[in-house]
């Protein structure tokens, strides 16, 4: 049966035209997955599911994910990183990528309630731990890092965070393109994240914040808020984060409409 793959050029120059062909036609591809990404459930044959290829010196090993989590894409991975990884994969466990330059930040958008009112929301989420440069490569410092940087732990998910100077959401036409830093040298901005193909957002995100203009970003460890289908599953998933000590956030001006 036919998959809904997505396969990137990249990915397709990688593995070859006949490969990428019989992976779309159902081939060589399960219908059933764990997503690289959330590690929640997936189905090739009923919802958008992104090839990931992650690349070693010698292997190579296909994964997939939620469209909606990751675009499809090659990650390249140190040798022996992707050998452990795959002996987890082999053990029944979502394949990622332990490695601080090759974490992909995902980013889901939705409306959180706080101080009874609704609020723009980005929520980012790496799909692997992420180390400090020039660590161990062991400890997941991602929120540390985060922090550093400005973001507020969150004890209560009710309360509004801070806004962080020089940080700003870029949207454009109704589609979330990137979340913007200050650039190097305090020279003008530059992307914190990317988007690889810029992201839809619902009507009432982008009235809210037309509204507010101002988007609340919440960011969490991998495995700490997955891919939530509802935005009611995604407050108690921050909240549980909050609770755990494991979210930070930040408010920052919305560049754009």
């Amino acid at each position: 049966m036919p998959r809904m793959l997505d396969v990137s050029e990249d990915v397709r120059a990688e593995i070859g035209d006949e490969e990428a062909d019989r992976l779309l036609a159902g081939d060589n591809a399960p219908a059933s997955y764990d997503c690289t990404s959330c590690r929640t459930p997936g189905d090739s044959e009923q919802e958008r599911t992104s090839t990931v290829l992650f690349v070693g010196e010698e292997t190579a090993v296909l994964a997939f994910a939620h469209a909606t989590c990751i675009p499809s894409q090659v990650v390249r991975v140190p040798e022996e990183q992707l050998q452990g990884a795959v002996a987890s994969f082999e053990a029944g466990e979502a394949l990622t990528a332990a490695h601080p330059e090759q974490a992909v930040l995902g980013v889901t958008s939705g409306l959180v309630l706080v101080g009874g009112e609704l609020h723009p929301a980005l929520v980012v989420e790496p799909t692997a731990p992420v180390a400090r440069p020039g660590g161990d490569g062991l400890t997941d410092e991602f929120l540390t890092l985060l922090t550093e940087q400005g973001f507020q732990p969150v004890a209560d998910v009710n309360q509004k965070p801070a806004v962080l100077p020089g940080w700003s959401v870029l949207v454009a036409m109704g589609q979330l393109h990137s979340v913007l830093q200050p650039g190097p040298g305090g020279a003008g901005q530059a992307a914190w994240w990317q988007a690889h193909q810029p992201l839809q957002v619902t009507e009432g995100w982008r009235a809210a914040a037309n509204k507010s203009h101002t988007v609340l970003v919440f960011a969490a460890p991998v495995g700490s808020i997955g891919q939530q289908p509802r935005e009611d599953l995604l407050r108690d998933a921050l909240e549980k984060a909050a609770a755990n000590g494991r979210l930070v956030a930040a408010a920052m001006p919305l560049a754009g409409t």
